[in-house]
Parts: C-alpha cells; structure tokens; sequence
C-alpha cells in the first residue's frame, strides 16, 4: 500500500511539473521590460475590490504612467555588437580546442544583433504607442464622467519628461482619450498641448535627476548590489559554460539575459537567446533584477521614494483644488478634472512606494518608522515584489477621487488603480477604497515632512537613520560572506 501511494505522489508530481513547464512564459518573467499586455495577464496576488457605492462618483483622476515599449538604448545596443564579437571568439576558441559545438543551438552560430547598424536608441517603438493609444481610450471609456468636456488643458493637463519617449507616449495616450473629439484625419483627432519642464529642473517627474544626494547614494550601492547578485550569476554562468561547452563569463550571461528580455519583450522571439536558459534560471535572473530595482529605486532605502515629495504634493493638491470645485459647484468644463503625467521607472517605482504599494500592515508600520524592509524573497518562494508587474511598460497608478455625499464617515474617497486594477493600500487597512482624509494623515503625512531641498541636498550625515557608506557595506559584505543569501530569511540592511 506504501509503494502505490509513493507511486502516485510521484506521478502527480511529474504531472504537475510537466503542467509548469508547458504553461512558462518567459514574456512574464522580464522585470521591468515586460510589456504591457503581458503584465496584465499575470494572474497573481488576487484581490477582492471594493464594491463602490451607487452614490458616489468620480470627480478628478490623476494618473502616473511609465512610458510604452522602448528600444534598447544606443549604449546597450553597443553591448549586443561586443556580445556578437565575443561569442565569435568563444566559438573558435571551442574549436581549437577540438569540441564539436554540437549542444549549440544553430541560431548561435553567425547570430548578429538585431539592432547591429543603429546609432540611436531608446525610442518608443509601436508596441508602446499601441499600448499607451488603448490605455487613453479604455481610461476615457471607464471614467466617461470625468472625460466628457471638450478638450482644454486647464481641465485635462498632459505632462511629460524631456525625454522623447516619454512625450511620445503623451502623445500616443492623448490621440487616444481624445480620438473622435476634434476633426483632424480620418479617426476625427484634435490637438492637445503636452507640458514639459526642463531636465535639470524637474523635480515634479526626474526627481532623481535633480537628487545630489540620490545621484551619491546609487554611484555607492551599485558596486555592493553587483555583490548581491553575483552568486547568482556565477552559479548560472557555470552552467551555462557546462551545458554548451563555451567559455561564458559573467559579463556574457549578463548580456545574454538581457539580449533574451528584449527579444521576447520587443520582437516576440522566446526561442533563442531565452532558450539558453532553464526554467529555473529565468526565474533566478529575474529575481536579480527585481532585487536590483527594490534597492536602487524602491523600498530598499527612503530616499528613493521621499524624493518624490514633490510629485506627491501635485498630486494632493491637484484633489483637494478638486474637492473645493465641488463644494463651490464651480461650473464643469471650469475646472481641472485630471492631471496625467508621462515618465519612467524611476517615476513609476518611488511613486509607488510613496503611496505604500505592494506591502502588508506591519510593512507599512516598518517604512513609516523609518526602518528598512527584507529584501524580495530568492525563488522558488512567492514575492509580491516583481518588475514585471510593479513597473511594466506602460505601467500606470490611477489615483481617482470619489465624492460620495450620502456616506456618513467620509464625503471623499480615493482609489488607486495600479495598472488599471484596484489594489490595496496597507496605510489604509488594505483597502482599495480610502477615506481621502485617511490618506493624507495615514500615508501621505510621514512624507510630506520632509522637504525635496533638505532629501536631497543637505548632508546624508544629518538626516535621521541614516549610515555611512562604509558601515552599509561591511553589513552587506557581512551577510554575503556569511552564506545568509541562501537561508529563506531575506537581511534588513537599509542600503
């Protein structure tokens, strides 16, 4: 009787991997370079929204978008040529020394860069205009009340970084809100203005740009970050050199999964660069990356959200003029009835983390303590922290307020729509439905005490926690050496 149950357990087993392996799809699984449409299928952290009330209605929306599918940069497209160089000479040095080749798979041989010949980069391709073009039209459609006026932009303001593909994704979005609205071309287009400020001076949207004391900390944490995935790598560097008999080195399997993020992500080719690698290691790598953007752009330091003081300050002030329209019973068409921003990751992420994304109750009490979060648990543990999903292409947070004049505790209430689904907020009892008095006193108030000025540009020595580089490192370096990376326990060290 004990051997037929082994047997079965083992066969349920062997079905249940064979069921895993066949539905993987590595377009999931790219952090931040997955597309739009893929993250939203990415069925994970199921959540039971709020139902809201028939009596309430929308009367302002602020949006914070990540710009559509890119191109490589021209930086990383001149890794690619220097990848096609070095597999080259891997392939000859393999024949010299009399191996066959044979594992290699033949796209290997003789591969060249997709990109080979291009000296620009970084553009916004047409994956990312049709992904921001459906996201204004499905945003005017879910919210009709708030996008019925014609177009001014006092009542629908567009702003946008300098960066190109940030603007284009303005534009992109914008053809789409206001598609049939004017009578421009065959699909009845109208004109609308995208605001920009200047790079050096834009505090509201590259924050991070105009950080000195961010620019510091992240040139410090980069060296120690490489130290935290660089076990990772070796480990699957190894394997890669053993399965195909070249020589790889770190640097190459780098280069590779990065290669493999924008095939699949860019060009829909899951079968090449991506095929060299396992499952498994897909998984690791993508925690890596993951890991990388917790700490550099996320929760794994407070001032790399506290510096988006200033967008949090646009974004309240933006409701509370809202809700003084609405008392006042300002005429609609007067008033400003949404506010949609265009930038980056590294808008996107601190955004995020600002309003207490992506945590649970007692994470939230860490962060407003001030005390640093575990890292993003290694695979095959579950995390709720993924690039693929905290900040897609085209990833967006819709912020819309609600009056609701018959609720006896509050009269406005505030959503949060994280890649247009509802998700809870831990500030506020992990709801997605949130007394907007609740939310400047439970969320917004720990931050908004600081200003952008003294974050960023008085000495880190001064601020409150915080420690010198050289203490940060030993503890990191500390928790390496001691093999601590491969327990199930992720460390607290604030970086």
């Amino acid at each position: 009787m004990a051997n037929i149950v082994l047997m079965l357990l083992l066969l349920h087993r062997l079905i249940f991997s064979s069921i895993a392996q066949e539905t993987f799809d590595v377009r999931q699984h790219l952090s931040t370079v997955t597309r739009y449409e893929v993250s939203k299928g990415i069925k994970e952290n199921a959540f039971d929204s709020s139902k809201i009330p028939d009596q309430c209605s929308p009367i302002h929306l602020n949006l914070v978008a990540r710009h559509g599918t890119r191109a490589p940069t021209k930086k990383r497209m001149r890794d690619l040529e220097i990848l096609s160089v070095q597999l080259k000479s891997l392939m000859q040095n393999a024949k010299e020394k009399g191996y066959s080749l044979e594992k290699l798979p033949s796209w290997l041989t003789g591969w060249s860069s997709p990109w080979k010949g291009k000296t620009k980069g970084g553009e916004l391709i047409m994956h990312g205009e049709d992904e921001m073009y459906n996201l204004g039209i499905r945003i005017r459609e879910r919210f009709q009340e708030l996008f019925s006026d014609d177009y001014h932009p006092d009542v629908y303001q567009i702003r946008a970084t300098q960066i190109p593909r940030a603007s284009a994704s303005a534009v992109a979005f914008g053809m789409g809100m206001f598609s049939g609205r004017g009578k421009i071309g065959a699909g009845n287009h109208r004109a609308f203005a995208v605001l920009s400020e200047s790079r050096a001076s834009d505090i509201m949207l590259r924050f991070h740009d105009c950080c000195q004391n961010y620019k510091v900390h992240r040139k410090q944490q980069e060296p120690a970050v490489f130290k935290l995935k660089e076990p990772v790598l070796d480990e699957i560097t190894r394997s890669l050199a053993a399965r195909y008999e070249l020589n790889f080195t770190i640097k190459d399997t780098s280069t590779l999964w990065f290669l493999c993020k924008q095939e699949a992500s860019l060009l829909d080719i899951t079968n090449q660069a991506c095929g060299l690698f396992s499952n498994d290691e897909v998984n690791l790598l993508e925690w890596t990356d993951d890991l990388e953007m917790f700490i550099l752009k996320g929760y794994g330091k407070s001032l790399n959200y506290r510096m988006g003081v200033p967008l949090l300050e646009d974004v309240i002030s933006s409701m509370e003029a809202a809700i003084k329209a609405k008392e006042e019973g300002y005429a609609s068409g007067s008033y400003e009835k949404a506010r949609l921003r265009f930038a980056h990751a590294e808008t996107l992420v601190p955004f995020s983390c600002l309003i207490g994304l992506f945590l649970d109750g007692s994470e939230f009490d860490q962060i407003q303590k001030e005390k640093p979060l575990e890292y993003p648990l290694k695979p095959p543990q579950k995390r709720t922290w993924r690039g693929s999903t905290v900040a897609p292409f085209a990833g967006n947070n819709a912020l819309v307020l609600y009056s609701c004049p018959e609720n006896n505790t509050s009269k406005y209430f505030l959503q949060v729509l994280h890649n247009e689904q509802p998700i809870p907020m831990a500030g506020c009892g992990g709801t997605d439905f949130c007394p907007f008095q609740i939310f400047k006193e439970k969320i917004a108030a720990a931050h908004l005490k600081h200003s952008y000025d003294y974050l960023c540009n008085a000495s880190m020595e001064k601020q409150p926690g915080s420690k010198s580089f050289v203490s940060q490192l030993f503890e990191m370096l500390s928790w390496i050496l001691s093999g601590k990376n491969k327990d199930k326990a992720s460390p607290k060290v604030e970086l």
